[in-house]
């Protein structure tokens, strides 16, 4: 049959040849006394070659060209007043993920809390996030840019010469089928051989979609085209053989099973692949082969030899978007707008594998930067995870940000697991005790990405029943927690009230022990101290990569800094001022007078540097002194010894420490326990 590829598009929309623009063709003939046709095949023909005319014979002119994208900007690109509320709280709500909700707030952005019931009848709370009129201008200025650069790849490539190739009608279904598809959504299956591979469908596209336009892959578009083509053509061969009659039928399954259009696919068994092709879905086929580029296949991906390229903070963002091109990524980076605003937020790296020609351009792993900070770390699995075999080569890359690389990675997985519970209490969902000694820091403090604490933390804990949860985090009884030290008892596994002369003594089997719940948790060490030389110490503090500050090697270095020969086992205590009684702060000689009364001992000077040994691990931004006889420094000034851990490493350092000095309530100390 002639013109197969009309025959199709008739299939695909048997009302299209009496839209306007078709019939519009036949009157113009008409009126030029030319021959006109009321067939649909010969009506989408006619039609087919003035396309083909108005959008591929003016290619050159820059004004006509100009004139055709924003016919096209006009009916396809999303309206300011179309953009969506879900489109605002998305991005509240990614921050909000990564603990920047006190940032919004502080930026003006209005959080309204809201409830919707889901199918089973539950009531859901959510949050529409408001922001200023002038940042919600430029974010919607922003999308429609990516929108329009993403429609116009697709209007430059198919009215090139390099789309020549393709019949006119193949170009149309193409065009008017990415013009209805939204956002790539990735998803792990298993296929029916029961092998496991990942598969994406294309959001349908509608005036409310903020995503912008699908990437154009030159090879998947070719994949897509030529698997219809081959279909079209078998099923008119099919169609033109005699169908009556048992012998012909019989010949009819022949030819079928002769004939079978190959399987294009690299992970699609043929029992699939025959009804992905019977879908004649243009989305459908090019999601599937754009997946299987040869980059993204297993095996292209067990390949990740290449190298980490960075982009500046500041610089033009094209060279990062042009190298993700034609790639099927998530990445909001892809978008030239998007990707502007990044790069003036901070650098941008991405790692690049290798591809056939040993070119490291296969895009993997990204790292995004805000000023000196790791932002996001993304992938190319779904939902921007990493694939399974990337994972050293951002391991190694990470560690290149020293300490940085670590905070984002606590980062990360505190701002998931603090998700995760927010999400559990919408839900009404009981909160186990891991969620709970999180959600009260007992271990570590909870880390965000934002410039304050994340507030979402002391929103949840007013909705939680502490005394409840106390129960649940240390494993106990009521009755077995003590409040003062007359209610200590042979069965008392906690503590939980005001300090005491002696009681760290008397309670030195019992590990939890806090002047308030959950702040006021009192930290012990146990460590062996002595046996070691001043030079040994000072050498083994350099040889482990401690930091030591010029004021703590010149205070190792003075008589009033001494070892003991033979080692000794210690026990630390390490309290915060206001623990010892002093809400509003202390002097130096206060809180030393206070710490004895409890038969706490100042620790012997050599302490410092045992424990700094010991801590190979602190937390970042956590910083104390030791409780110690002061020594004088070079200038005379009484010093004592402080650890902390900062971006720059884990320090030993030394401070001065006058008797008359005064101590914030929140400052930390460590003195050693009685004998």
């Amino acid at each position: 049959m002639k013109h197969l590829g009309e025959q199709f598009l008739h299939e695909r929309d048997p009302s299209l040849h009496t839209t306007e623009p078709v019939e519009h063709e036949q009157t113009r003939k008409q009126l030029a006394n030319k021959e006109t046709s009321e067939k649909p095949i010969e009506k989408l023909y006619d039609w087919m070659e003035v396309i083909k005319q108005t959008h591929t014979e003016h290619r050159d002119d820059l004004k006509i060209m100009e004139r055709i994208k924003n016919y096209y900007h006009k009916q396809h690109i999303i309206k300011p007043e179309n953009v969506p509320q879900a489109y605002f709280d998305l991005q509240g709500k990614i921050a909000v993920d990564e603990g920047r909700k006190g940032d919004l707030i502080s930026a003006g952005v209005q959080i309204e809390e809201y409830s919707e019931i889901d199918k089973e009848g539950k009531e859901i709370k959510k949050q529409h996030y408001h922001f200023p009129e002038e940042e919600s201008d430029k974010a919607i200025t922003a999308l429609r840019q990516d929108q329009t650069k993403s429609l116009d790849n697709w209007l430059d490539y198919l009215t090139s010469e390099n789309a020549d190739v393709y019949p006119m009608w193949a170009k149309y279904w193409a065009f008017k089928s990415v013009i209805n598809m939204g956002k790539l959504v990735k998803r792990e299956r298993k296929n029916e051989a029961g092998e496991d591979i990942i598969s994406a469908t294309y959001k349908k596209r509608n005036k409310d979609t903020t995503a912008p336009f699908p990437t154009l892959n030159q090879n998947a578009l070719a994949k897509t085209i030529g698997a219809i083509k081959k279909r079209l053509e078998l099923k008119e061969k099919v169609r033109q053989m005699p169908k009556k009659g048992e012998d012909n039928k019989e010949k009819l399954k022949e030819f079928r099973e002769k004939n079978k259009i190959k399987n294009e696919s690299l992970t699609l068994t043929n029992k699939e692949f025959e009804k992905l092709l019977d879908s004649e879905d243009f989305a459908k086929l090019y999601a599937q082969f754009l997946l299987e580029i040869p980059e993204y296949t297993k095996e292209g991906l067990q390949e990740t030899t290449g190298k980490w390229i960075k982009y500046d903070q500041g610089s033009d963002p094209k060279a990062l978007v042009e190298s993700l091109q034609g790639y099927p990524l998530e990445w909001c980076t892809a978008d030239l707008e998007t990707a502007r605003i990044q790069l003036q937020n901070g650098d941008f790296y991405v790692y690049y594998s290798i591809n056939q020609n040993q070119n490291p351009q296969i895009p993997r792993a990204a790292i995004r930067m805000e000023q000196n900070k790791i932002a996001e770390v993304r992938g190319i699995a779904p939902n921007q995870n990493l694939d399974p075999y990337i994972a050293p080569e951002l391991d190694k890359k990470l560690k290149t940000f020293g300490s940085e690389g670590e905070k984002y990675q606590k980062k990360s997985q505190d701002m998931k697991k603090l998700t995760d519970i927010e999400e559990k209490t919408k839900n009404n969902q009981a909160l186990n005790r891991e969620d709970l000694i999180f959600l009260y820091e007992i271990d570590s403090k909870i880390e965000g990405f934002g410039y304050q604490t994340d507030p979402r933390i002391k929103e949840i804990r007013e909705k939680r029943n502490p005394q409840a949860d106390i129960l649940i985090i240390l494993e106990c009884e009521p009755n077995q927690i003590a409040h003062n030290q007359t209610e200590i008892t042979e069965n008392t596994k906690a503590y939980i009230g005001p300090l005491y002369p002696n009681i760290f003594k008397e309670l030195s089997q019992i590990e939890h022990i806090y002047t308030e719940f959950p702040e006021g948790k009192i930290k012990k060490y146990h460590i062996e101290i002595g046996g070691k030389t001043k030079e040994e110490l000072e050498h083994e503090l350099t040889e482990k990569d401690f930091k030591i500050s010029d004021n703590a090697r010149t205070m190792m270095k003075k008589p009033d800094f001494y070892t003991t020969q033979e080692p000794e086992q210690v026990d630390l205590i390490r309290l915060k001022v206001k623990d010892l009684g002093f809400p509003n702060g202390a002097t130096t000689d206060q809180i030393y007078a206070k710490a004895e009364k409890m038969v706490l001992e100042l620790c012997p000077p050599e302490t410092g540097p045992h424990l700094r040994l010991k801590l190979d691990n602190q937390p970042q931004g956590d910083y104390f002194w030791v409780g110690m006889k002061q020594i004088s420094d070079s200038g005379g000034y009484p010093g004592v010894f402080y650890l902390s851990r900062g971006a720059d490493g884990q320090w030993l350092g030394g401070n001065w420490m006058f008797p008359g000095g005064p101590w914030a309530p929140g400052r930390e100390l460590v003195f050693r326990s009685s004998k």
